[in-house]
């Protein structure tokens, strides 16, 4: 009984934290908007990048316990750390100035936490 009611917690975290990841995808799409129409945007999208990039630590962090205390399949860790891998490439490339892989990255991560909520 106690080890449903862990994994039942372990996967209400998971759940958040994609859905936080997702979320804070979606505001950088507007920062970005804002990053060209307004003074205070590259501020905004630079704070943005930190807390989307912290967001996906945060979902590896609730994969693994997702996996561990439930035994459960590794398949979320797996596709919480290729969100932190594309993530980790976002940020070099905003860094960077890249924006003609930048922008098209950052809707695939977009569309791919969108689709790993939906399987949540």
């Amino acid at each position: 009984m106690a080890t449903q009611a862990t994994a039942q917690r372990s996967f209400s975290f998971l759940r958040i934290a994609i859905t936080l990841q997702t979320l804070t995808i979606f505001l950088q799409a507007v920062s970005a908007g804002l990053l060209l129409t307004s003074s205070y945007g590259e501020t905004l999208h630079s704070v943005g990048a930190r807390v989307m990039y912290g967001a996906s630590m945060l979902y590896v962090l609730a994969a693994v316990l997702a996996w561990k205390p439930g035994g459960g399949s590794p398949r979320p860790i797996w596709r919480a750390s290729g969100f932190l891998v594309l993530a980790s490439v976002q940020v070099a490339l905003g860094i960077a100035h890249v924006p003609s892989v930048h922008l098209p990255l950052g809707v695939l991560m977009f569309g791919l936490s969108v689709l790993a909520l939906a399987r949540r």
